[in-house]
């Protein structure tokens, strides 16, 4: 049977703390906001120290389709059992589906209690017009993101091209459709797979290269955010802000808490198991640079590769917890920072449109923002100008989204992996309790727990 080491960027020996990524990360993102502060709006922050983090990003995105692919293709063509794909695939969704939707109603609770923007009173007329303009044009590309299209958009138009879009349900469709007929062809498949595993090996060890560029990137994105925005931008809206944090710090600690403790393991260990991409993924606003190094952690944790690939790349889509939180919360308080009223009939047709407009912008960047713009441009009872107001400190939402986002996915795959009796109770434990992760090769198949 063929094998595959995945050797990941934090499975190296342990040495003096300033060496660990994580720390690096974090001190990374102290000094950019140290030197974003003191040369606000300085224009070689823009020209030197922005790009440090685009490249970073992108250098990640680049190497997100084969992780995915490799992982997807190798898991189910070592599976050999379609009724057992079935399964993985029915309940992510089921789990994405209710938690998505329970995290659209706190959010929903929280603005009516909290109330953000009760007493700003503001008029549509005086916002100014540059962020008018900007938020009809995320108006504008929100109306391309339909259900229908977004469909139609999982189907690349060249086998290729899937690998070119940035789009990661192309590649999630291709992987299936790969990794199914090599299961059905058998025997006659295993030299194909043995060599995606020997390509496999050499793309986890470039992502373990490209990790090493996390401090640098982290450095780079947070310097130019505080240099932009600036620290006026939170204390204006700081009631928002605060509710944002608040109430996704509470989904995760006391809802995804429940389920991790249901599952068998602490979401505090888990945090902390995987602060190093938890500190990426502050540091660039992006959960997408930590993806190939999350799939890889939760395989070593002991998730079986088939769940983790279906599920991670997946969950990236359609488990926006985060997102999700921020769309009721943000809709609520625009309407109530313009004096919109709204019942509670109103409130639960916000809540529908949201279900579905948050499915049809999934994977698009900016996600957030566009998913917003569309539900209240379907929903019309709350002016979409208003989305302005929140326009200058979305960047800092939006790094609250992706971390919410995160965890959620990697929760969820660690339960779907018990749910499905796929997961080594053992090595998640000694993973969680900090040993050190295993470097052997594992085998495609893992036997169910």
């Amino acid at each position: 049977m063929a094998v595959l080491e995945t050797p990941a960027a934090g499975s190296r020996r342990k040495g003096p703390f300033y060496t660990e990524l994580y720390f690096q990360v974090l001190a990374a993102i102290l000094v950019g906001g140290f030197i974003g502060h003191f040369y606000r709006g300085e224009p070689w922050i823009a020209e030197y120290l922005k790009p440090l983090g685009d490249a970073f990003v992108k250098l990640v995105k680049m190497i997100i389709a084969p992780v995915i692919f490799l992982t997807i293709v190798i898991g189910i063509a070592g599976m050999r059992d379609m009724g057992r794909l079935g399964r993985v695939v029915f309940k992510a969704f089921a789990y994405f589906l209710f938690f998505s939707t329970l995290a659209l109603v706190v959010g929903l609770i929280v603005a009516n209690v909290v109330q953000p923007g009760a007493g700003m009173n503001i008029d549509i007329a005086t916002l100014a017009a540059g962020d008018v303009s900007r938020v009809q044009g995320f108006e504008a590309a929100s109306q391309d993101y339909t259900l229908v299209s977004f469909l139609l958009n999982i189907i690349p138009d060249t086998f290729v091209g899937a690998f070119t879009s940035g789009n990661i349900l192309q590649v999630l469709f291709l992987s299936i459709i790969v990794g199914v007929a090599m299961a059905l062809v058998g025997d006659r498949a295993e030299p194909a797979l043995n060599v995606l595993s020997s390509v496999a090996t050499v793309i986890f060890r470039v992502v373990g290269i490209l990790m090493r560029a996390a401090p640098v990137g982290a450095f780079g994105a947070f310097a130019f955010v505080v240099s932009s925005q600036g620290l006026e931008a939170i204390q204006n809206l700081a009631i928002l802000i605060l509710s944002v944090y608040a109430t996704s710090i509470l989904f995760i600690i006391i809802v995804l808490g429940a389920v991790a403790a249901w599952a068998g393991f602490s979401i505090l260990k888990l945090i902390r198991y995987l602060k190093e991409e938890i500190f990426l993924v502050l540091g660039t606003s992006s959960s997408e640079s930590a993806l190939p190094a999350l799939m890889d952690k939760l395989e070593r944790a002991g998730c079986a590769r088939p769940v983790v690939g279906l599920v991670v790349p997946t969950g990236y889509s359609f488990n926006l917890d985060g997102t999700n939180i921020y769309m009721t919360l943000a809709a609520l308080f625009i309407a109530q920072a313009t004096n919109t009223p709204l019942g509670l009939d109103q409130q639960i047709i916000l809540l529908l449109v949201a279900m579905l407009s948050s499915k049809g912008a999934a994977g698009v960047t900016g996600a957030g923002f566009i998913t917003l713009a569309a539900t209240l441009a379907v929903f019309p009872s709350i002016p979409i100008e208003g989305m302005a107001i929140i326009l200058g400190v979305d960047r800092f939402l939006s790094e609250c989204r992706a971390l919410t986002n995160f965890i959620g996915n990697a929760v969820a795959t660690v339960v779907v992996s018990r749910w499905e009796g796929a997961l080594d109770k053992e090595k998640l434990r000694s993973a969680l309790n900090g040993a050190p992760a295993p470097l052997a090769a594992q085998p495609i198949e893992q036997d169910a727990d």
